[in-house]
């Protein structure tokens, strides 16, 4: 059963929809690539779901540990090249709670670097991850 669908509706923008929610996003060509930028890129898309990916993998080890990452936020940094158009390097910086001790933040951090769409992503891409344990 697919996943998802994904319909192209002019001007350089596809809706996304999700099969089983029923949720949906558009995606926008970016400015410097003949595009308005008035939503994520597909390849903002795809730097965002790294984030987004660590966070989840990190939340479930975090309830395993009994340990409450609530309010934890990423910031994603995406950096173009080309000769072919592609994602050069994505950088992350995790802000996480301050209390955890130092035995669970490895653990967590050891979870991120793990995730499903780190493991999915090109060997060519810079992956800058930084952890940043309290505000």
């Amino acid at each position: 059963m697919p996943t998802s669908k994904v319909k192209y509706l002019g001007n350089l923008r596809t809706e996304c929809l999700h099969l089983k929610s029923g949720n949906t996003f558009i995606t926008d060509a970016p400015v410097d690539n003949n595009g308005k930028g008035e939503a994520f890129s597909p390849t903002d898309t795809v730097a965002t779901a790294l984030a987004s990916c660590m966070l989840t993998v990190m939340g479930i080890k975090a309830a395993d540990l009994g340990v409450d990452l609530s309010g934890s936020e990423a910031e994603v940094e995406k950096i173009m090249a080309s000769g072919p158009r592609r994602i050069s390097e994505i950088r992350i910086q995790l802000v996480l709670p301050e209390e955890i001790n130092d035995k669970n933040r490895k653990i967590l951090e050891h979870t991120a670097r793990t995730c499903p769409v780190l493991y999915s992503l090109h060997a060519d891409i810079v992956k800058k991850i930084e952890f940043i344990w309290g505000s």
